[in-house]
């Protein structure tokens, strides 16, 4: 019995498999080079993220730095400031001493005079470096600018009324430099709820 089979028509000659094999190369040539496309741009945006996130990490950091420059340079003076207020303090209790209606004599009235004069240009200093006042006389009793020293019965104003200020407050720009030494009143009429002090705005306390 002789077989069917003819192994010249069931296998493919080395001429016909290699346009196949070229074929499945070139395949996996071009799948390896989109792959790596694809890796690539992956990292470009990787690294266009980080580039931006650096940028943005520069900015906020000279943001920061000049932040600091400009406060020591507004602020710089704030401890010499301070000290000068004590002269200021006594410069004011120099004046209790000598009030116009003692000042009888072209003596006192003269020295009195020249005590005003140097009151007023040690102010005029400080408001030049952006010290000024606190307003606290009949304000609301307020602990960010407040230091009360005593309590007094008064049921003409509301409770909480400043009404007597032993040494002044000051502030430099935006910072306390100095808190009221105030008297507060008790037992008057509820305060109602009411707007922080226009003479005091946007001051930071915790500075």
């Amino acid at each position: 019995m002789t077989s069917d089979f003819d192994p010249a028509a069931s296998s493919e000659t080395p001429a016909d498999a290699a346009p196949d094999a070229a074929a499945a190369t070139q395949n996996a040539a071009q799948f390896n080079a989109d792959a790596r496309i694809a890796e690539l741009e992956a990292q470009l945006e990787v690294a266009k993220k980080e580039r931006l996130l650096a940028l943005a990490e520069g900015e906020n950091a000279s943001r920061r730095a000049d932040k600091r420059i400009s406060d020591n340079a507004k602020y710089a003076v704030s401890n010499i400031a301070k000290a000068l207020l004590q002269v200021a303090d006594n410069l004011s209790r120099a004046l209790l001493a000598a009030p116009a209606d003692a000042r009888n004599n072209d003596t006192v009235k003269n020295l009195a005079l020249g005590v005003e004069l140097t009151e007023k240009e040690l102010h005029s200093i400080l408001e030049q470096q952006g010290v000024r006042k606190i307003n606290s006389l009949n304000q609301p009793f307020d602990a960010n600018f407040h230091n009360a020293i005593q309590e007094v019965e008064n049921t003409a104003v509301p409770s909480g009324t400043v009404v007597q200020v032993f040494q002044e407050g000051y502030v430099i720009h935006d910072r306390l430099l100095r808190p009221s030494m105030v008297v507060v009143s008790r037992g008057g009429p509820k305060r109602e709820a009411a707007a922080a002090n226009p003479a005091n705005p946007g001051v930071n306390t915790t500075a």
